[in-house]
């Protein structure tokens, strides 16, 4: 029914579109739109009024000032129609039959569509008719959805609460009301707006020019003429002064305790907030009540919450700026003397007016021991209070640094925007920040910025230099910049002194491994990269045990890889740098991938892809959807793989979706397009997590050129692989080594020595061991040994089977059918779940349904449906009620 609707409401549109379909076929009922101010019921009403093809639609809005007037807002529904008679009789029952009797008659020649905004404005005896109506239209087709405030909601009826708008969404909306909106600007709007549309409107209409681009510090709060603001201030006004002087405390002071706040109020003096009898009274809890009872805050003994960032940046912004100094000052007294400094010190800088370079050093030497967030904070008022601008340079891009940690580049871009043209290599070094930040999403030229700083930088500031030639990473693998890398990074070594702290030694060793790659010395490189990997236990880092986790995958160490990877994202959460947990994320699922521990690799990449898609990184949510993707193909799940793939937004993960439509064409038996496609990843150029990716997907490159008859051409790639695998020492790659030696063998008796030796390598198992199993059960069927072919296409058939893996496991029945075994149906597999069913039953046994199940792991429905039928299978249930009490007796 609906073919547009506002940005972000896809649920809600979703649920009032099963609503009217329902209603088309006979099946009517009544939908309760729930938000706050501004958070788009209105709009959606709207949007569902435009796009309702094929129904008669009705329409009202409640409106305070006709709360008095009886039947104002039934009349108003039904007006297009007819107006019930009997309505001045003041009998809500005979006005509910008589208009179910009109808009039942009107559903004879089409479905009716009633649409009520504001339904709690309605006066009572409309109110009373439509509920009355609403719960007798079961049998027509009658469709109703009517929209409140939140904790409006009538009872008896079901209810959508529309969600804030995720990042990416606010983003779109934001796209549309100000299509020249910064980048940085936005996400300062979008982090404000907290995912309230009405709110995203506000401020985008609010921006001047300058603040559009950049250029000008941008609000912090709703302007001024806001609607949406006014209707907020209207609520705080109406509250007791004393309640108001709290709560301008507690937005000046978030995180400070109840009794803080109440300190805090006493020094400053009741008397300066309020004139009336109560003055001389001490300020206690109870002066929050009448904030409590209207839900404007939350007061526990941790803090005082408000409603939203919204509530909290009107109750500050609406009290004038002498009031705010005060209440600063009152309450870095109180921090202070609780032993609370560095709080106390950002009290003291937002209550301080003019440099203070006393101030502003305090407030730098303890960012040093902060959480990313905060030290943001610290720095951004140290550098407002600097009075030297070399220094205030400096202190700009900690901060930047700070706030980029902390998953706001937003804020860090604005910051470094504020960097002075007098901050000499401060400016160089932010030039490398913005390049840092832009790595993930694989934005073209981050890469020769960060040679450029180091180029700039070798001799006067040579670890700077090390830093950007470490982040460089992959570059000196591109053609045409090896030369180049490899003298900057000699440029750079020649400042090594070899007293440094490990995780320098560390990232020295890194950079050293990459030139030996630039150079084409691959033993050395070898060498280089494991020193990396063994000095990551002496590292508590989360950046330098990235670069452990990336060396890792280089040589080939999966395992450790994944290790260190995890390793680094416990440590980015505890140290509050939750832009570097995604990334962490993305090396574990990779290296997880790469060793063959596909469950692992599934969590890892099902983590980093909600914490990217919920931080507002969607290219990095993207590079996780990718990696999802390729493991719902390797267990040939089409369904999951494509939905994952479309979820992919343009760049520098397209590489894992093509491999991901390779392995579908594998089990499709398109061996050629596989090729080909498989062909294009090897070739292009590096980006990020090519490295793995170029070997990665050779296996199964050589496995579909042999079938396309495409080998002799392909002779260099196996070569180069050949050498890499013997490399690494690790029994997976030579097992997939030798698997690819055997495809590439002359004669059968030479395979089968080549398939021999694949299995025969200790630690192999799960899917690669499966499918190299399938694939010397073909080559051995083929060959007319059918007795061997089944002893290895039976064990492939009864892995593929435990791991889920349908196609695959139905490649293997058909294998054996041919090698002259009768299977009648797959092998039996057991009561065990797989990791994926597993987090599906559970999911499932919490109350989730399938569509729920399928948006929170990036599932297709039918993929769900089908993993649901086998967990009944497996467990030997019939109901999900008996497969919920099942798994809680385990």
């Amino acid at each position: 029914m609906h073919k547009l609707g506002p940005v972000g409401r896809a649920d809600a549109l979703a649920d009032i579109s099963r609503l009217t379909s329902a209603a088309t076929a006979g099946h009517g009922g009544l939908l309760v739109i729930s938000a706050g101010p501004g958070e788009g019921r209105t709009a959606l009403l709207h949007a569902v009024a435009d796009h309702a093809d094929g129904f008669t639609v009705l329409t009202a809005s409640g409106f305070a000032d006709e709360r008095d007037l009886p039947y104002a807002g039934l009349r108003t529904l039904l007006a297009p129609l007819a107006t019930p008679s009997g309505l001045d009789a003041g009998d809500p029952l005979a006005a509910g039959l008589a208009a179910l009797s009109i808009v039942g008659t009107a559903a004879r020649t089409r479905p009716v569509l009633c649409l009520i905004d504001d339904a709690h404005l309605l006066d009572e005896h409309s109110w009373r008719a439509v509920a009355f109506a609403a719960r007798r239209i079961g049998a027509s087709r009658i469709a109703m959805v009517v929209s409140v405030p939140a904790g409006a909601e009538p009872p008896g009826f079901p209810v959508h609460r529309l969600a804030p708008l995720g990042p990416a969404a606010a983003r779109r909306l934001l796209a549309a009301h100000a299509p020249d909106l910064a980048d940085d600007v936005a996400g300062t709007l979008t982090e404000i707006a907290a995912g309230h549309p009405g709110a995203l409107i506000d401020l985008a209409r609010g921006l001047s020019p300058e603040q559009r681009r950049g250029y000008a510090p941008a609000p912090e709060t709703l302007p001024p003429d806001s609607p949406l603001r006014r209707r907020l201030a209207t609520e705080l006004h109406t509250l007791p002064a004393r309640t108001r002087a709290l709560l301008l405390l507690a937005a000046a002071a978030p995180d400070a305790s109840p009794d803080t706040l109440l300190t805090a109020a006493a020094l400053i003096g009741a008397a300066a907030t309020t004139d009336d009898s109560r003055a001389a009274e001490p300020f206690g809890l109870g002066d929050f009540a009448a904030a409590e009872r209207r839900g404007l805050v939350t007061v526990t003994a941790a803090g005082v919450r408000f409603r939203g960032p919204l509530m909290r940046g009107v109750a500050y912004h609406e009290m004038p700026v002498a009031r705010r100094r005060t209440a600063h000052a009152a309450l870095a007294a109180v921090l202070e003397v609780g032993g609370a400094r560095l709080p106390a010190l950002l009290q003291r800088a937002a209550a301080t007016t003019g440099p203070d370079a006393a101030l502003a050093q305090d407030l730098a030497a303890a960012a040093l021991e902060a959480d990313p967030v905060v030290a943001a904070e610290a720095g951004r008022y140290a550098a407002v209070l600097c009075p030297s601008p070399a220094e205030k340079a400096g202190l700009l891009l900690a901060a930047a640094r700070s706030a980029w940690l902390a998953g706001r580049p937003h804020q860090a871009g604005q910051l470094i925007r504020r960097i002075p043209a007098a901050g000499g290599a401060a400016r160089v070094r932010a030039r490398a920040l913005t390049a840092e930040m832009s790595l993930p999403e694989g934005r073209p030229g981050a890469r020769d910025v960060l040679l450029d700083v180091a180029a700039e930088l070798a001799e006067s500031d040579p670890g700077a230099a090390l830093e950007a030639l470490a982040l460089a990473g992959e570059s000196a693998c591109r053609s045409g910049e090896q030369i180049r890398y490899a003298a900057l990074a000699r440029r750079v070594a020649a400042a090594q002194r070899g007293d440094e702290p490990p995780a320098v030694t560390l990232t020295f060793h890194h950079v050293a491994g990459l030139t030996c790659i630039a150079d084409g010395d691959e033993p050395a490189s070898f060498a280089r990269l494991r020193q990396v990997v063994a000095l990551a236990d002496r590292v508590a880092e989360p950046g330098p045990l990235l670069r452990a986790a990336t060396a890792g995958i280089l040589i080939g160490d999966g395992r450790r890889s994944a290790a260190l990877a995890g390793r680094a994202a416990v440590l980015a959460r505890e140290a509050g740098a939750s832009v570097l947990v995604p990334q962490a994320l993305e090396l574990a699922a990779l290296a997880g991938m790469a060793s063959g521990d596909y469950p692992a690799a599934n969590e890892a990449a099902m983590d980093g892809a909600a914490i990217a898609g919920g931080t507002g990184q969607p290219i990095l949510a993207g590079a996780h959807l990718a990696v999802l993707a390729v493991l719902a193909a390797l267990v040939g799940d089409r369904d999951t793989a494509l939905t994952r793939i479309a979820s992919v937004p343009d760049g520098p993960s397209r590489p894992l979706c093509e491999w991901a439509l390779a392995l579908l064409d594998m089990v499709d038996g398109r061996c050629p397009a596989a090729a080909e496609r498989l062909l294009a990843v090897v070739s292009a150029p590096p980006g990020p997590g090519s490295a793995l990716l170029r070997v990665a997907v050779v296996p199964h490159l050589l496995e579909t050129a042999a079938q396309a008859g495409m080998r002799e051409a392909l002779e260099p790639v196996a070569a180069a692989f050949d050498r890499w695998a013997g490399q690494t020492g690790q029994p997976g790659w030579l097992a997939l080594r030798d698997r690819c030696r055997a495809l590439r063998a002359d004669d059968g008796e030479t395979a089968a020595d080549h398939f021999e030796t694949a299995l025969g390598h200790e630690g192999e198992a799960g899917f690669p061991r499966a499918h190299t199993e399938l694939l010397y059960g073909r080559s051995l069927r083929r060959r007319r040994r059918n007795l061997e072919a089944r002893t290895h296409l039976r064990r492939a058939a009864e892995t593929f089977q435990l791991l889920d893996a349908a196609p695959w496991a139905e490649q293997s029945i058909r294998e054996l059918r041919a090698a002259g075994e009768r299977v009648e149906s797959p092998p039996p597999s057991g009561p065990a779940l797989t990791a994926q069913q597993e987090r599906i039953a559970a999911l499932v046994a919490g109350g989730a349904t399938n569509r729920e199940v399928a948006q929170e792991l990036h599932l297709s429905p039918r993929t769900v449906d089908h993993h649901l039928r086998n967990v009944f299978a497996r467990l030997g249930v019939r109901s999900r009620t008996e497969m919920a009490r099942q798994l809680t007796s385990r």
